[in-house]
């Protein structure tokens, strides 16, 4: 009988650390008034954050992060996705931004394109980029440690509820099919932005506040009790349809504003991240993916006082500009 707790013991720390690792922040630069790199990085450490995400190579955080441990997405700047579907320059992209920096830099993946639509001018290029880039991570002999994909809005599904009825939509299906082509082809995860918050302002009529923020006492209709694993296996559904039902998909960014719209109060925003971070911890998955961790990157580090947009895209911080913490949130 000790045997048997001893191994629940085990089984229990082993379930809790992999909870941990799997929380990450998007750091986010769009501010006139955020600490330096460095500083920031050593926030990340301060905080037990293990995971980060930076929408562009950032040659000055490349090299804070050299020797701290932080696994890394890095994406694409969209500006430069049209070049990459030149091979040489695919190389030139790897060459300059990753081998430097492979050693000490744990990189985890490679985004090409976040959040484009099949009508952008840019969709044109992310098969052939992320092709070339594959193909330059493996000349590069890193093509065991770095995964290259993509992060799609949560706007190219539809009929998301109930989740199994997931899909893309029909102009989206002949953008992505290649691209889960490419990924299944090479073992890679499928990266989405999985905004609850969005989605509860867009038809409060029908979404409770508490589903949204994880608050729901028991189960809905279709046996779910938040909003995020809903969405989130809206999204595996729509994989299954389209010869994707093997991909992990990694939630490459969540989060809930502070302020500037409906429901985007501090109260609200800490009640999502706290109950995100249990719930991503907890190690208990989804409906459709009992007990599989969900890899999520929290968004964001700071709030961004030049972002354009909506005015809550300028309070998605979890900290202020002076590094103290908006929320009182523990990431480990």
């Amino acid at each position: 009988m000790s045997n048997i707790f001893l191994l629940i013991g085990i089984l229990s720390i082993v379930l809790a650390f992999t909870g941990v690792q799997s929380i990450g922040v998007c750091y986010g630069m769009i501010g006139n008034n955020l600490p330096s790199k460095q500083e920031v990085i050593d926030l990340y450490k301060s905080n037990g954050i293990n995971r980060m995400r930076l929408y562009y190579p950032d040659e000055e955080a490349l090299q804070a992060l050299r020797g701290s441990n932080i696994e890394l997405i890095l994406d694409v700047a969209k500006e430069t996705l049209s070049s990459l579907a030149n091979a040489n320059e695919a190389t030139n992209w790897i060459n300059k931004y990753v081998t430097p920096y492979s050693q000490d830099v744990k990189f985890k993946y490679i985004t090409v394109g976040n959040e484009i639509n099949p009508n952008d001018n840019e969709a044109q290029y992310i098969l052939p980029a992320l092709q070339n880039l594959q193909t330059a991570i493996s000349s590069a002999n890193l093509q065991g440690q770095i995964k290259v994909s993509i992060a799609i809005a949560m706007s190219l599904i539809q009929n998301s509820y109930p989740p199994n009825n997931g899909d893309f939509i029909d102009s989206a299906k002949s953008y992505i099919q290649p691209i889960i082509n490419f990924l299944v082809s090479n073992g890679s995860p499928f990266l989405a932005n999985v905004y609850p918050y969005i989605a509860y302002v867009g038809d409060k009529q029908h979404i409770p506040l508490d589903y949204a923020l994880f608050n729901q006492q028991g189960t809905n209709g279709v046996g779910y009790q938040n909003l995020f694993d809903a969405q989130l296996d809206s999204v595996y559904a729509a994989l299954e349809k389209v010869g994707g039902s093997n991909l992990q998909i990694v939630v490459s960014e969540s989060g809930w504003p502070s302020a500037g719209g409906d429901g985007a109060t501090p109260e609200n925003a800490s009640t999502y991240y706290s109950n995100l971070i249990n719930h991503v911890k907890s190690g208990s998955g989804t409906v459709k993916k009992p007990g599989v961790a969900i890899e999520t990157y929290l968004f964001a580090m700071f709030d961004e006082n030049q972002k354009n947009g909506a005015s809550t895209e300028q309070h998605f911080g979890l900290f202020n500009p002076d590094k103290s913490p908006k929320y009182q949130i523990n990431f480990n």
